[in-house]
């Protein structure tokens, strides 16, 4: 028996190292291509030490592409508005749907499990005409206000302050907050491990959107870091070298994000009531 169970763990385990040299390989390839020259990436080989070691693909991707860094600043703007916008209306109704009573509630909990069965492709010519309509398109608005609500994460929210301690609400009651005081000052902060996975989704979602931002914007200066990659590409040849250093600038947000809620998401909470 303990023999099956060691060759159980070693299997695996060999496919985990597996799976993870799978996925790291590309993008240390990647990583290193941003510091190679284009001349080098066009030989074809798979070497992952650089041979012409320099930085000028991020020099000029900062300096000689004006538009590179307004790229960044738009990705930034709709991606920290955007997340911050959904944890809280997302928590809110999410919140509202496990402790309020209303007429329709159920019709509309409803509601939301059914706009999760409609695939974001069916949405998008609608979208851009409303957005037309308004006015809105190739703004920020256009890109954020339809992607500030979640009816994936409102779920989540609700499934989450469903298992939350009637108790501590109670309590708070007690001392004399309100509603919206023991939402803000007694809910919420206990509820940083669902907000934390619900900022990095969200963040992920808003950073590498590439549809949405295609279809909403002709304006250069309004371009997001997805669709401005894509300019490094010309009819005749892509100009590999600028496209990995760019993708680097591209994912180390993302990395910094899940670094910095990693520790709240993965060890979840216990409830006890003694904080």
């Amino acid at each position: 028996m303990q023999r099956k169970i060691r060759f159980s763990k070693i299997f695996l385990y060999a496919i985990l190292i597996l799976y993870a040299v799978v996925t790291v390989l590309p993008f240390l390839w990647a990583l290193s291509s941003s510091f190679k020259p284009l001349s080098e990436i066009l030989e074809g080989s798979m070497n992952f030490v650089p041979k012409n070691f320099t930085f000028d693909n991020y020099r000029q991707i900062f300096v000689e592409q004006a538009l590179f860094p307004r790229w960044l600043l738009n990705s930034v703007i709709i991606g920290v508005v955007g997340t911050s916008l959904n944890l809280l209306f997302n928590s809110m109704a999410g919140y509202a749907l496990a402790r309020l009573s209303f007429p329709g509630m159920n019709s509309l909990f409803i509601l939301i499990l059914a706009v999760l069965m409609i695939p974001a492709q069916v949405t998008m010519i609608p979208n851009y005409l409303i957005l037309k309509t308004l006015g809105w398109l190739n703004s920020y608005q256009g890109l954020i206000v339809p992607g500030m609500v979640n009816a994936t994460f409102i779920f989540m929210m609700r499934q989450f302050f469903i298992n939350f301690p009637k108790e501590l609400e109670e309590a708070a009651a007690i001392d004399g907050l309100s509603r919206f005081g023991t939402f803000f000052r007694i809910v919420l902060p206990l509820a940083r491990p669902a907000l934390a996975a619900q900022a990095t989704f969200v963040f992920m979602g808003f950073w590498n959107n590439f549809m949405g931002p295609l279809v909403i914007l002709s304006d250069q200066e309004m371009f997001t870091l997805p669709i401005g990659l894509n300019t490094f590409k010309d009819q005749y040849v892509s100009y590999w070298n600028l496209i990995m250093a760019a993708s680097m600038v591209f994912t180390l947000p993302v990395l910094v994000i899940y670094a910095f809620f990693n520790r709240y998401f993965i060890k979840g909470i216990t409830f006890t009531g003694g904080k």
